[in-house]
């Protein structure tokens, strides 16, 4: 798959242990690659990174550490990296917008910095998120030209990391260069292994697995879910064009769902009923009155007409894959990742997308 272009590559992800970058890992890895992980400690009760208990070379530090960071990514002498490390939560940011702004921004060009002068680096894929748009609560989906801004902390430091990067590409990632940079955002993830606070899905978990109403703040609110291995695919694909060369491929990319699949709050939490019965909802309004947006589309018209990237499981798809993950986890310990990911592939093939083939 994808050419084997990551066959027997070093891969550097910063960020691996999180929701996404196990997953990235744990793929990575079926694909013949050999994975450096560089991410802080957690100390989350639950750790999807920890199940996995993958053959990765797992190096702990800090991202905001420029020092340690460039001696780690110089000697391990990676082909790509893929920087997903952040402070990913918006209720997170109005708490601490000082360590958010740090770790997102400075965060961002400190591995920037690090690639740069990093003779084996050939590509960089740089995580943000579908937050970085101006949100206008419009109907329709945004896209990659479409003005970048943000209300919360949050927002605007990943929109500010997307200005260092396209800065970055123009400044010092020329052709002449040899290194190609890219930023690529998804919708709302979702799938088996997430502990993340103050979100939907390890919220249902955790209010079912304590007997407690799961407390639901915004149910009318419409976001763009999505499966965490639809939008890594979209990254890997996009890490692959980046490797072969693939000049005009070095911008931003939107990987999002679906334009059915962009539903309110309340029907996944309907959807989700079949795998957690008898959960009771509590509604309740954000009392602190942080501000959440209420409507939120990706245009990803681009990665389907260039890329030919497209989703490979819909949110009945992928509500089914991420209930049945949980539901093994809660009744046996079973951390069923592998074994999603092998049938993922299978309906990948089946549908015979470009980076299957």
């Amino acid at each position: 798959m994808f050419k084997d272009t990551y066959k027997n590559k070093k891969v550097f992800i910063t960020g691996h242990t999180g929701f996404k970058g196990s997953w990235l890992s744990l793929w990575l890895l079926e694909l013949g690659a050999e994975v450096i992980g560089y991410a802080l400690s957690s100390d989350m009760q639950h750790s999807h990174w920890n199940e996995l208990n993958l053959p990765v070379n797992d190096i702990c530090g800090d991202i905001r550490d420029l020092e340690k960071l460039t001696y780690r990514i110089k000697q391990t002498k990676p082909d790509i990296v893929f920087h997903l490390a952040a402070q990913p939560l918006v209720r997170h940011s109005y708490k601490d917008p000082a360590e958010t702004w740090s770790t997102n921004v400075m965060g961002t060009v400190n591995i920037l910095e690090a690639c740069k002068s990093c003779e084996s680096v050939r590509a960089v894929v740089i995580i943000t998120t579908d937050k970085v748009y101006e949100n206008n609560e419009w109907v329709w989906g945004y896209r990659e030209t479409d003005r970048l801004g943000g209300f919360d902390p949050y927002s605007s430091s990943k929109a500010a990391a997307e200005l260092v990067v396209d800065s970055y590409r123009r400044s010092f990632f020329s052709n002449s260069f040899g290194l190609l940079l890219a930023s690529a955002r998804a919708g709302n993830v979702i799938g088996g292994g997430d502990w993340s606070a103050d979100r939907l899905i390890p919220d249902i978990v955790k209010s079912f697995s304590n007997n407690k109403p799961i407390v639901i703040r915004s149910p009318y609110a419409t976001r763009p879910w999505q499966h965490v291995l639809d939008c890594l695919s979209g990254y890997l694909l996009l890490g692959q064009q980046l490797l072969s060369g693939q000049t005009e491929t070095a911008s931003a990319w939107n990987f999002g769902p679906q334009q059915k699949d962009n539903r309110r709050v309340i029907e996944i939490l309907n959807l989700l009923e079949n795998y957690f019965p008898g959960i009771v909802r509590e509604i309740n309004q954000d009392v602190h009155g942080l501000h959440e947006a209420s409507a939120l589309y990706l245009d990803s018209s681009k990665s389907r007409n260039i890329l030919q990237w497209e989703p490979i499981w819909d949110l009945e798809q992928t509500v089914e894959a991420t209930g049945e993950w949980y539901s093994k986890w809660l009744q046996n310990g079973i951390v069923s990742s592998t074994g999603q990911l092998k049938s993922y592939l299978k309906d990948a093939c089946n549908k015979k997308v470009i980076w299957a083939q």
